[in-house]
């Protein structure tokens, strides 16, 4: 009796053992969203000031007051609330300036969509302004369908659309609306 008993008590705590060896499961991501609400950023930052190096040379600055950092999401992104301006700085040192009043960076599409009150002041001073603009960095493409005005040295055109390459030499207002031919 004895014998059968052990061998029962033995085959109890190897069902035991293998049902939690299997129930339990890689979860990691799910630890590390422990204490996480799924609608709150896992991080603030404050007063940014971050610098972007190439070969040693600073080639943009960014600043930003307060930016919320939600990439533990499916759809990773970073959302700047109180704006954003950055500085891009060309080989030559030549310095171009963007600035809006919102923006997010969806971190694994490279892709950065800034919003409300959007400036580029570029090196040769062309200004375009709009109200919605995104940047797809791996491209280095800008573009929006939101109506814009874009000011070169000789004309302000107004529009509804704008596509250009990050150096703004192949730059196309589309849909234009109205040429303003400025006089020296």
């Amino acid at each position: 009796m004895k014998i059968k008993s052990t061998y029962n008590l033995k085959n109890i705590v190897t069902v035991i053992a293998v049902t939690m060896f299997f129930s339990c499961s890689d979860s990691f991501k799910q630890v590390e969203k422990i204490g996480i609400s799924e609608n709150e950023p896992i991080g603030v930052d404050y007063n940014l000031n971050l610098k972007y190096t190439d070969s040693g040379r600073v080639s943009a600055n960014l600043l930003s007051t307060k930016a919320l950092d939600y990439t533990n999401r499916d759809f990773p992104f970073r959302e700047f609330v109180e704006g954003v301006t950055l500085y891009v700085f060309d080989k030559e040192n030549k310095k171009s300036t963007v600035v809006a009043d919102y923006a997010i960076v969806y971190t694994d599409k490279n892709l950065i969509d800034l919003q409300d009150n959007v400036v580029i002041t570029t090196n040769d001073s062309s200004v375009l302004k709009t109200n919605q603009l995104y940047y797809d960095q791996t491209k280095e493409w800008l573009y929006t369908n939101e109506p814009v005005s874009f000011q070169t040295e000789q004309d302000i055109i107004n529009g509804n659309g704008f596509d250009s390459n990050s150096k703004f030499t192949d730059a196309e207002v589309l849909e234009v609306t109205g040429i303003i031919t400025l006089e020296d």
